[in-house]
């Protein structure tokens, strides 16, 4: 398979590629070994994980409102949304591999993945009249310094096509346009006080060590210089993992094989599964494709809870929004694109 346009290698010497190649290699030699019984003795018990992301969304009757998803990937924003109320009408994701994900977990939704699920190919205007609110999570790459923030000269800034299909489904009229005032966010800033979360540790159900924390980000294996099985973002995020005593350098593809697959440092080994327990999918949310490809689609997703948050309180701020009489009505997509490019750090 040919290389992405903005795909760009390590620059590095023979010499180190090859240490990489043989680092490489070993490990895969040590897998296959474990996976057939050969390998150390396991010293961690297959987890059960203590925290249900379920719990943190229950399901809400229709709202009536109609839900496009952009960008779909691993269903972050969909499935929130779903659970918020909002009835879904169709998703969209160049990624083969989350078309089949979301229509395995989904078979009653209209989902297009691949080719079909490519954003830049579609005339939003056959969803006039149809859509009621459009979510989506372009990609962050071309913004990011990770994705060497290279804006509009990335092939992958994708804000262009989200905001296409903003327009082409809903245009504004002369009528509204000059009412721009209604802050949002104030609107969706929480009330209640914020409960204590979990860490790491406790929400996999692993046993007590002393210490626990928030997860560091889970690193997407769809970017970078090289696609790997490892959840690693940065040099802080290794120390975090250390103190965990979690490896985050080679995920298993489930739970059994994190099990016989014993890290060479004693740690608990992380598996897809529990890489999504995370990320606060359920584990009824199952991802399609190899490690890589499903770590790929957790690490890009937006977590389903949050999610969740926005489109109650989004459905909450449209009901008070339409309960306004018409001259005291405001238009409030532009300001949030304005506060969201002004907070925006990549």
């Amino acid at each position: 398979m040919a290389a992405s346009s903005w795909h760009q290698g390590w620059d590095i010497t023979d010499e180190e590629r090859e240490v990489y190649r043989k680092r490489s290699q070993a490990s895969s030699r040590a897998k296959a070994q474990a996976i057939r019984g050969e390998g150390r003795t396991p010293i961690h018990p297959i987890n059960v994980p203590q925290l249900n992301p379920d719990d943190l969304m229950p399901q809400l009757a229709s709202n009536g409102w109609r839900s496009l998803s952009l960008f779909s990937g691993g269903g972050g924003l969909d499935l929130g949304f779903d659970r918020a109320g909002f009835t879904h009408v169709a998703s969209y994701d160049i990624l083969p591999e989350s078309g089949i994900t979301l229509r395995n977990v989904r078979p009653e939704w209209t989902v297009f993945g691949g080719e079909q699920g490519d954003v830049t190919q579609v005339d939003w205007r056959d969803y006039r009249g149809l859509v009621d609110i459009i979510h989506g999570g372009p990609p962050c790459q071309p913004f990011s310094v990770a994705g060497r923030q290279q804006g509009k000269e990335d092939s992958r800034d994708m804000f262009p096509e989200f905001i296409r299909a903003v327009l082409e489904i809903h245009l504004p009229t002369d009528k509204v346009k000059p009412h721009v005032q209604l802050d949002l966010f104030s609107l969706l800033d929480p009330s209640e006080t914020l409960q204590p979360c979990m860490g790491v540790r406790e929400a996999l159900g692993l046993p007590d060590i002393g210490f626990d924390a928030l997860s560091p980000t889970i690193r997407s294996s769809l970017t970078g210089p090289r696609h790997t099985t490892s959840v690693l973002s940065s040099v802080s995020a290794q120390k975090i993992w250390e103190k965990l005593q979690i490896w985050p350098n080679g995920v298993a593809l489930n739970r059994e094989q994190a099990h016989l697959f014993v890290a060479d440092n004693g740690h608990f080994r992380l598996s897809v599964p529990d890489c999504a327990i995370l990320q606060c999918f359920p584990q009824s949310w199952s991802f399609d494709g190899a490690v890589y490809k499903a770590l790929g689609q957790i690490g890009n997703a937006v977590p389903p809870p949050m999610a969740y948050r926005v489109a109650v309180s989004i459905a909450s701020c449209v009901g008070r929004f339409l309960e306004l009489k018409e001259s005291d009505q405001f238009v409030f997509s532009t300001i949030i694109l304005n506060r969201h490019f002004k907070n925006y750090r990549g």
